[in-house]
C-alpha cells in the first residue's frame, strides 16, 4: 500500500494536481488539512471526478463520507471516532508509539510514525530506531496492517519494507519543489519492486 498525504493547506491546481496523481496510478490519498472548514473540504472534492472519490479518505469533516462515497476515515487525536453508518468505509487511524500497535484489530490499518526525519515537519524526528522497528516485526507487532509515515523518499524506503511494513505514507517528499508526478512515479516504481518480491 502506498498512500500519499495531503498538504496540510491547500494550494493553487491542487485538484488538478490530485487529479493527475490518480491518472498516474495514485489508489490511496488522504485528505489531511486540519484547519479546514467544511466548505473547503467540499469544495476540493467537488472538483475531482467521482470516478476517483473512492481513493479518497479524509481525516477531517468525516460526514462527507457518505455523501460522496468516499473510501474512508482516519482517527486521530482530533476526530478519534468515526459515527458514519457506512459499514463498507475503510477506518484507519495514527500511532506515534510501538505499544499503541497492540489495539489495531479493529481498525483496516494504521499509521506509524515519524519513521524518519519528517521532510515536510520541522522538529518531527526519527522516534523508533531501526533494532526496535525489526524486534518489533520478529514480534509480529509490526505486520501488514501497520503503514510507515514520516520521512519516506525512495532512498530508504527499503528499511520499512524490510521490517514487514504493510506500506509507507508519503507526505514531504511527493509535494516538494512542485514535482509531484515524477516524485510519484519514482516512489512508486521503487515500491512496486519490492512488493513484486
Amino acid at each position: 500500500m502506498l498512500i500519499v498525504v495531503s498538504t496540510p493547506d491547500f494550494f493553487e491546481g491542487e485538484s488538478q494536481a490530485l487529479n493527475q496523481l490518480f491518472k498516474a496510478g495514485l489508489e490511496y490519498f488522504h485528505l489531511r488539512k486540519p484547519n479546514a472548514k467544511l466548505e473547503d473540504y467540499e469544495n476540493l472534492l467537488k472538483q475531482i471526478p467521482s470516478a476517483f472519490h473512492q481513493r479518497v479518505h479524509v481525516h477531517e469533516h468525516f460526514q462527507l463520507a457518505e455523501k460522496y462515497a468516499i473510501g474512508g476515515v482516519h482517527l486521530n487525536r482530533r476526530n478519534p471516532q468515526y459515527e458514519g453508518n457506512n459499514t463498507k468505509i475503510t477506518i484507519s487511524r495514527s500511532c506515534h508509539t510501538l505499544q499503541e500497535l497492540k489495539n489495531i484489530s479493529h481498525f483496516d490499518y494504521v499509521f506509524l510514525s515519524p519513521i524518519f526525519n519528517s521532510i515536510s515537519k520541522q522538529g518531527y524526528q526519527q522516534a523508533f530506531s531501526m533494532e526496535d522497528l525489526r524486534k518489533s516485526a520478529e514480534n509480529q507487532l509490526i505486520n501488514s496492517k501497520v503503514i510507515a509515515l514520516g520521512g519516506i523518499t525512495p532512498d530508504n524506503l527499503h528499511i520499512p519494507m524490510s521490517c514487514a511494513f504493510g506500506g509507507v505514507a508519503v507526505l514531504g517528499y511527493i509535494w516538494q519543489n512542485k514535482r509531484f508526478i515524477e516524485n510519484f512515479i519514482h516512489i512508486n516504481t521503487v515500491y512496486q519492486t519490492f512488493i513484486r518480491k
